[in-house]
């Protein structure tokens, strides 16, 4: 398959909400779309880095960087076979996963687009819709908190997922739980505890959670352990599984009970496969993370969760609950049943709105085959 050109859009598109984390706080989100022309077909892949090295040390400038200088000379010096083919050739790029994952999404959606099949059918996908919750940022008291989850379970959201971090953790948890004693609820400490002070959140073991996400550092697995072994509540790990080798250790050794695979973190859809898989016959459930992506992520995301090992709902929110508006007209909903459908077209099965992705572009640049 031959490239012939490469375009990099930096975005900065406003939330509909502020959303705060155990890392900061955001009211705007940034991100690169990254759009590949291919012998009259256009390719999509959104690269989810943001603009501060909170969740991850890759930003936009650093992927922007990677971008132009290693990734696309690679693409535009040669044709590309499939996304296998891709990951070889940048196997010598240490890292920057985010990159990578947003090229390897675009040259999905061209092979989509060039046979006729949707990403679901390339993946090998089976149900045509997913079931969905929500993730609720911290907010500043646990009252307004019990509000701000009303509101998404009034929506129809039966999966809700909050943040915690010291000090915003178990009184937080109880009230939610107090308002909604049925309600499947997990949380998520983004790597905000060590091994000494997750000791804090021992209470939660009493409060039927479905799991408990990423409480110790985000290079960590071995603590992990220790602490798993402490909770009869499941460990989730996120930021510390960032290949499917990271996700053997943690199988192994019993780092956790359930994982989190986002395509992005894990440098492409492939490589969110195949944990996927090695997870599914380690008997280990999975579930799809979110990362504030537009409607290019969220359908990759879509269709990499209707996957049969992805047994938990995924932080695949409706499109408003993100962005008022979105770069693509296609704009997902959610089911009354706390579902969301499947893209079904060719590829990712969405179209970019060019008037929208105008409007929050921050720079551009199109890199061409010589």
């Amino acid at each position: 398959m031959r490239i012939d050109s490469i375009t990099l859009t930096h975005l900065r598109m406003p939330l509909a909400s502020a959303f705060e984390t155990s890392f900061g706080r955001i009211t705007h989100r940034e991100g690169i779309l990254i759009t590949l022309r291919s012998e009259g077909l256009i390719g999509y892949g959104e690269c989810v880095a943001d603009r501060d090295p909170g969740y991850s040390y890759e930003t936009t400038g650093t992927a922007w960087h990677i971008l132009k200088e290693f990734i696309a000379p690679r693409l535009l010096s040669a044709d590309v076979i499939d996304a296998f083919d891709f990951q070889k050739r940048v196997s010598d790029v240490r890292g920057h996963h985010f990159a990578k994952a947003g090229v390897e999404m675009a040259i999905w959606d061209l092979l989509g687009k060039r046979s006729g099949k949707s990403l679901q059918q390339l993946l090998g996908g089976t149900r045509r819709r997913v079931e969905v919750g929500v993730s609720v940022g911290l907010q500043t008291s646990p009252e307004r908190l019990v509000q701000q989850v009303a509101e998404y379970v009034n929506q129809g959201y039966r999966r809700v997922k909050i943040k915690i971090k010291p000090g915003r953790d178990v009184a937080d948890t109880m009230a939610v739980r107090k308002a909604f004693p049925s309600l499947s609820l997990q949380v998520d400490a983004n790597s905000a505890y060590t091994l000494q002070s997750s000791a804090t959140l021992k209470p939660l073991d009493e409060l039927d959670l479905l799991l408990i996400e990423q409480p110790l550092h985000e290079d960590d697995i071995w603590d992990h352990r220790k602490l798993q072994a402490e909770f009869k509540t499941a460990i989730c790990l996120d930021e510390s599984i960032v290949t499917p080798r990271h996700a053997r250790y943690a199988i192994e050794i019993g780092a956790c009970r359930i994982i989190n695979i986002k395509p992005g973190r894990l440098g492409g859809l492939s490589q969110a496969v195949a944990v996927h898989d090695l997870c599914r016959s380690n008997g280990m459930p999975v579930w799809c993370g979110g990362m504030l992506e537009t409607g290019v992520g969220r359908a990759a995301n879509l269709a990499l969760a209707s996957l049969p090992g992805f047994v938990l709902p995924g932080d695949i929110s409706a499109s408003n609950r993100y962005y008022l508006r979105d770069i693509t007209f296609e704009q997902f909903v959610l089911n009354p049943d706390s579902t969301i459908d499947v893209p079904a077209g060719p590829g990712l099965g969405v179209t970019v709105d060019p008037e929208a992705l105008a409007a929050f572009t921050l720079a551009e640049m199109r890199l061409k085959r010589a």
